[in-house]
Formats: structure tokens, C-alpha cells, sequence
């Protein structure tokens, strides 16, 4: 009984982790000021549309779930962090838009086989620790012949490049998790979905992010409000000379990315991959 309960364990105490690291911050105000149109991007590469069945996973505050709603989707938004649920809630009801929220783990998703007309994540799924587990689940809620969409960054694009600047200051992730970003290369994405799919749209894009007038300012505010690096800095708190190293790291990444004489902006890339679920 105790070699078949620690991996269940284990699984349990990793989910914790990464609730509560989504709860840091203020996810919510990362996605509706730096990204605010990417959900809406994947909504309408889907064909998202009225009297579909739409499943966002991993929807966070609704950043695409709430953009299906009001294109006439019926939509079911499940994630892990129920704090992300109810800043989710607040912005639909603010927007018009019907969704039903509920907490759900992308590798073990609460609903039925073929439950839904489409199912899309837009820089959610990305986050499972197991890749297979979470491409598994999207393929088993989705219906036959319906559409699997997801948006995710990229490993050579800007947020590719942050996760692994902060790579060597945070904790060594589980045995068997996988890095975020490969979710923005096609051919693992290809490789997870298998020949359960078919029709495979996939190219990746930018995102124009015009927030940052200099490198500080970027560092100054996903240190105050995106999870992942608040928790990279928490672990190395007691260090001030890793805490100043990983300072440098990242203003010197925006450093990098910002162009434009007049206006400061940086070019964020992702993979926009449609796919529909076979017969």
C-alpha cells in the first residue's frame, strides 16, 4: 500500500505547489495588461462559435474562455487555482460573458469522454507537469471531429528565453516533468497529440508587448506579479548575491528584446496549433 500511495502523494504535494505558485502575484493582471488579446486570437483560430461546447483548460482568469463566451460558446473554464477562478469570475461578469468555473487539474480533468466541441488552452496546458498526461486529457474530453486548439510560448521566443534564465536559480522540477516551453515547439506538440488528430494548422506569430519603457521596468513588474518568477526569487531570498545574479540575468534578457527608438516594445513568439480530433 505505501510503494502504490507515494506517487499519489507526490502528484498531490507538486499540485499544491503549483497552486499556490499561481496564487503569488497577480496572474490576472499579467494577462489583462500585457496579453490581453491572445485568448481572442485562439478563440477565433478555433472557429469558436455560437452553440459550441467550449472547454478552456488551465483558463486561469478566462483570458480565452470569457472571448468564447461571448462569441456564443456554452464554456466550462477549469483550473487549478481557485483564486485565478474567481478573478475569472469577476471579469466575465464584468464583460457580459456566461462561463462556468470550475477547479480542475489539466492531467485529470473532471469531465466526460468527448464532453466537448472544442477544447483549448491558451498558455495553460503548457504548464503540466506531464505533458502526455495533459495532451491525453485534451484528447479524451474532446469530442470526434472536434477541434483541440492551443496557443503556447515558445522556447526560443522572449518567455522561452525567461524560463530559462530563471532555470538555474529555482529548484530542480520532479522526476519526469518536463520544461513549460516545448508546448510552443510543433514537433512535440505533433509528437503528444499523435494520430489521434488530424488537419494540424500550426505557425507560430508575435505578440507586440508595449508595456515596459526600459529592462527595470519588465524586472520590477513580473517580480511583483507572475508567479513563476516570484517564486524563483523566494527560494533564493537568502542569497543576495544569487538574488543580484538572476537581477542581471533577466533585465539583461528585456535588454535584449526591447527595440524601437520612440516607443520601447518587445516581440513575444508563440505557437498557434489548431488540430481536430479524429472520426
Amino acid at each position: 500500500m505505501t510503494f502504490q500511495s507515494d506517487p499519489l502523494e507526490a502528484d498531490r504535494a507538486l499540485k499544491a505547489k503549483h497552486r499556490d505558485m499561481w496564487a503569488l502575484g497577480d496572474y490576472p493582471a499579467v494577462a489583462a495588461e500585457i496579453i490581453p488579446d491572445l485568448g481572442a486570437i485562439l478563440v477565433e483560430a478555433c472557429g469558436v462559435g455560437r452553440g459550441d461546447r467550449v472547454l478552456d483548460v488551465a483558463a486561469g482568469s478566462g483570458n480565452a474562455a470569457i472571448p468564447a463566451a461571448l462569441a456564443g460558446a456554452s464554456v466550462v473554464a477549469g483550473d487549478l487555482t481557485p483564486e485565478l477562478l474567481e478573478a475569472g469570475r469577476a471579469l466575465a461578469a464584468q464583460r457580459g460573458a456566461e462561463v462556468e468555473w470550475r477547479q480542475a487539474d489539466a492531467e485529470a480533468l473532471p469531465y466526460a469522454d468527448g464532453e466537448f466541441d472544442t477544447v483549448l488552452s491558451c498558455v495553460g496546458v503548457m504548464f503540466s507537469p506531464n505533458h502526455q498526461a495533459g495532451a491525453n486529457e485534451l484528447i479524451r474530453v474532446c469530442r470526434p471531429g472536434g477541434t483541440i486548439g492551443l496557443l503556447n510560448w515558445t522556447p526560443e521566443g522572449f518567455i522561452g528565453q525567461m524560463f530559462a534564465t530563471m532555470k538555474p536559480y529555482a529548484p530542480p522540477p520532479p522526476p519526469g516533468a518536463q520544461p513549460p516551453p516545448l508546448w510552443g515547439s510543433e514537433g512535440h506538440v505533433r509528437a503528444l497529440l499523435g494520430d489521434a488528430v488530424t488537419d494540424v494548422i500550426a505557425r507560430r506569430q508575435t505578440v507586440t508587448i508595449d508595456r515596459f519603457a526600459h529592462p527595470s521596468a519588465f524586472l520590477d513588474y513580473f517580480k511583483a506579479n507572475y508567479g513563476p518568477t516570484i517564486a524563483a526569487y523566494r527560494g533564493i531570498a537568502g542569497d543576495p548575491d544569487r538574488v543580484a545574479a538572476l537581477d542581471h540575468a533577466l533585465t539583461e534578457l528585456a535588454r535584449g528584446h526591447l527595440q524601437g527608438e520612440e516607443k520601447a516594445v518587445m516581440e513575444w513568439e508563440y505557437l498557434l496549433l489548431t488540430a481536430r480530433k479524429h472520426d
